[in-house]
């Protein structure tokens, strides 16, 4: 037995692995569903010989609670292996997925084990979220994540509670970032230390000329608030971290009622693919479509469609990496691979994710610039607290245009 022993009373096993209560109360230790009798009445008995007055088999009784400890957590990683887990965006997954394969073969023939298990961002973080909520330890963890948006590595139920307390941080090594991303409007680098970003999503305009029927051009976020693109505005719902992200940096830079005006302005959600080809619906076709940068290039030149930068800056949703604060040197060196010149250039010229190496030229249309919510305002506020309220007042801004019609 692994997990304790015969002589452990059960208060003991109870307390240190609570998903056994249903074991026991199932069996016949009804006591033990009220927290006062728990504590005396399985203080008082010993396993072995509450499995006598029971009557139980010892064996089929011992592999039912062993059953219920390891279903429901999470062993310590081999640490001689260097375990990578994460989400990719989609139009670069495979380029990336092939270029770590190598990566993996040639540091097995070093002696070196690394475990990759990177999906792709349509799948979404709920399977890293479940798997997450079973860990009691560090060690449980992998040793690099990496994901877009200011979910799950921001919020104390999830890795929050690792960043705060330093076992996680930015494992990038470079001196300094792309001068796209520090400058005098914009700087990504994180002043703590606590969050690595290799690369963004940018959000930025698809216009369909003929449905926009005369009215200009939006050529900011603000320009996109008005109420003249009521009901013509195409939004990436389902994309939630690009949407958290457009969502928190309007409310933080333009305001609540910005918000709503977004909610107002609302046509209808479509993914990206969808987005390119609005202008073949037949019916409810928005008249600007808010997209990643990625996807504007898959429109045909010289339709009806036209893809605009916002002069204000796109907004844009960092790909995050943090590291495991640990004295296993691999894990530097493959953070360092993963945040490397050549996933760089796949990200930035492959994939239209501008990237923060410093070397990488991010080829971004002349006079570009981005809008982001800024570390103080990270550091300052709930992020997912946050959201939920411009999650509320936007769809509140909808429910009251449907009253309406």
């Amino acid at each position: 037995m692994k997990y304790f022993e015969l002589t452990d009373n059960l208060f003991d096993i109870t307390e240190k692995y609570p998903q056994t209560l249903p074991i026991f109360i199932s069996n016949g230790f009804i006591q033990l569903a009220d927290e006062s009798k728990r504590t005396t009445f399985g203080k008082a008995l010993q396993l072995n010989i509450a499995i006598m007055m029971r009557q139980l088999d010892q064996d089929n009784f011992v592999e039912a609670i062993e059953t219920a400890i390891t279903g429901s957590m999470i062993e310590p990683h081999d640490a001689e292996t260097v375990y990578v887990k994460g989400l990719l965006p989609c139009p670069v997954r495979l380029p990336l997925q092939e270029y770590l394969d190598e990566v993996i073969a040639e540091k097995a023939l070093e002696g070196v084990k690394i475990v990759a298990d990177l999906k792709a961002a349509s799948m979404g973080l709920d399977w890293m979220k479940d798997e997450i909520a079973k860990v009691t330890s560090v060690d449980q963890l992998d040793d690099i994540y990496i994901s877009a948006g200011f979910d799950m590595f921001f919020d104390q139920e999830y890795f929050g509670i690792f960043i705060k307390s330093g076992e996680f941080s930015d494992p990038i090594q470079w001196n300094s970032i792309n001068s796209d991303f520090d400058n005098e409007k914009i700087s990504l680098k994180d002043p703590l230390g606590r969050y690595g970003i290799i690369a963004v999503v940018s959000a930025v305009f698809l216009v369909n000329t003929e449905v926009l029927a005369g009215r200009p051009v939006p050529q900011t976020w603000l320009e996109l608030l008005d109420p003249v693109y009521e009901q013509s505005v195409s939004l990436p719902v389902a994309d939630f971290d690009l949407f958290n992200a457009i969502l928190l940096t309007i409310d933080n830079n333009y305001g609540r009622d910005a918000v709503r005006a977004l909610g107002r302005n609302m046509l209808t959600s479509l993914h990206p693919a969808q987005m390119v080809k609005s202008d073949r619906m037949k019916m409810n076709k928005p008249a600007i479509t808010i997209m990643p940068y990625f996807f504007t290039k898959m429109v045909k030149e010289g339709g009806v469609m036209k893809a605009v930068w916002p002069k204000d800056g796109a907004i844009i949703s960092p790909i995050f990496m943090i590291g495991k604060n640990s004295d296993n040197k691999h894990i530097t060196e493959i953070a360092g691979v993963i945040s490397g010149a050549k996933v760089a250039e796949i990200l930035s010229h492959q994939g239209l994710f501008p990237s923060l190496h410093p070397t990488i030229d991010n080829r971004l249309p002349d006079g570009a610039t981005f809008l982001w919510l800024g570390w103080d305002y990270i550091e300052e506020h709930d992020l997912n607290s946050k959201f939920a309220d411009c999650q509320q007042a936007f769809n509140e801004s909808q429910l009251v245009e449907k009253i309406v019609v």
